[in-house]
């Protein structure tokens, strides 16, 4: 299983971005997203289990929303009220790291 992440780039704090994530061959149910800053270990953001319940680290609560697109093969990561702290790499993943790692996507917050 191949996992591709999009949807970031640079924004300015307060802004806000939408990740996605494909994958070919499989239906998402229980999924998440992670995120790994320069010189920082990887962290769990957000999970999605049997397709609706989530929850989320402490650090974005409330202003970060997981969800299962449709067709069930697209994952989604909604970023709002962005800080530069939430600048990453961000990956999707099952919540138990099942998939292999794909290449992540680049957020950036900064004025």
């Amino acid at each position: 299983v191949q996992l591709q992440a999009s949807g970031g780039g640079l924004v300015q704090p307060g802004g806000s971005l939408r990740l996605s994530c494909q994958a070919s061959g499989i239906y998402f149910n229980n999924m998440a997203w992670y995120r790994q800053a320069t010189g920082k270990q990887r962290e769990l953001v957000a999970t999605i289990r049997s397709g609706r319940n989530t929850d989320y680290a402490d650090s974005v609560k409330g202003r970060f929303t997981i969800s299962i697109g449709n067709p069930k093969n697209i994952l989604h990561l909604q970023m709002n009220n962005l800080k530069p702290e939430d600048t990453a790499v961000y990956y999707c993943n099952s919540p138990t790291a099942t998939y292999v790692w794909g290449q992540g996507t680049q957020v950036t917050v900064s004025s």
